[in-house]
């Protein structure tokens, strides 16, 4: 069935002599209230946004940032849409953007060095006020051209020796503490660990806070035992298989990522082991997908809300006060331990 619309004709189009006639004001006063002005009044400001929204009047928002001077866009840089982590993430930064008075543009580099160039040329181009970098990568040498442009840029785990550069730390530490206390509790002893890419500094500080968790629970570790893979499904799957092939098989085994468990989890179904009482599985993200696996997966919870605020707060710091000398310059946030069904004590072999 064919829908017809019924367009409005330009000519009843509201403008801004419309809303400046409703609300009884004058057209600078409209734009001043628009673009957020102090001089205008709380009685008048209120007003103007009645006849906003009485009228269904959009403002041009290319016309606000000429008169203003200020984009108000944010731009957020992901790693890989395709993992669900990010559009998590996206969704919660656009968010609580939007909800003080940001827009964002999205652009993912798919850990490609060259794509994040582009990237970052679009964020340029589009007049930007600040960057959310979450790539987890090393990205120093391509953000030069942000930080040279004077444009703010927040990063996840990684520090630039720059005025308009702020850092996310991650505590990957209390969650990956927590997880291997879990499975030690359980009586787990031969426990692996499938690590991401070591080309990802963040991929790096997780495999190096499972190797103290480990050492803290005075449990053995071979390096055998901490497999580099992809942080995608098949990376998990195969780096399942390299644990098969061992003569004694870890009973345990903690991913670097959700998706990569999730892989996990699909080639032990392949194998027919029963899970978790042939190997239990451990995750990282707590994405939504993991309370839906067969079975729900025990995962380390990073909190995509607490991330997207905090790389929104750095930014919005930056754009609205950066000329202030004791701005924070770091964020921290905190991991946790969510136990579902993936995760039992070990068969008796």
């Amino acid at each position: 069935m064919t829908r017809k619309t019924n367009p409005i004709p330009t000519d009843k189009m509201p403008d801004i002599r419309t809303v400046a006639a409703v609300a009884k004001v004058s057209i600078a006063t409209v734009s001043r209230t628009i673009n957020g002005s102090p001089l205008v009044s709380e009685k008048l400001s209120k007003r103007v946004w009645q006849a906003i929204k009485q009228l269904n009047y959009f403002p041009n928002t290319h016309a606000r940032t000429l008169v203003s001077g200020r984009s108000r866009l944010l731009g957020i840089i992901v790693e890989n849409i395709t993992n669900p982590f990010f559009p998590e993430l996206i969704q919660s930064f656009e968010q609580i953007a939007v909800a003080h008075g940001y827009e964002i543009l999205v652009s993912s580099s798919n850990s490609d060095p060259a794509m994040l160039t582009t990237c970052v040329r679009r964020m340029l181009e589009r007049k930007v006020e600040g960057v959310a970098v979450m790539t987890f990568g090393e990205e120093e040498s391509v953000l030069d051209e942000l930080t040279h442009r004077n444009v703010p840029i927040v990063l996840a785990e990684f520090k630039l020796d720059d005025p308009k550069a702020s850092t996310i730390l991650l505590d990957y530490s209390t969650g990956m503490h927590a997880a291997v206390k879990h499975l030690a509790e359980l009586g787990h002893k031969r426990i692996a660990f499938l690590a991401g890419p070591h080309s990802l500094h963040s991929a790096l500080t997780r495999a190096n806070d499972f190797r103290a968790a480990m050492k803290q629970m005075k449990l053995p570790l071979e390096a055998k035992c901490v497999i580099e893979c992809d942080h995608t499904l098949k990376g998990g799957m195969a780096g399942f298989e390299k644990l098969w092939d061992f003569k004694d098989r870890p009973t345990a085994v903690v991913c670097s990522n959700d998706l990569t468990a999730i892989g996990v989890l699909r080639a032990a179904y392949a194998k027919r082991l029963r899970l978790p009482e042939d190997l239990s599985v451990i995750g990282l993200d707590d994405i939504a997908f993991t309370e839906f696996t067969l079975p729900p997966l025990t995962t380390i919870r990073l909190s995509r809300v607490e991330l997207a605020r905090a790389a929104f707060e750095a930014l919005r710091a930056q754009a609205e006060d950066g000329s202030n000398p004791n701005l924070q310059r770091e964020y921290l946030v905190s991991t946790s331990l969510e136990v579902r069904e993936s995760t039992a004590a070990p068969a008796k072999r």
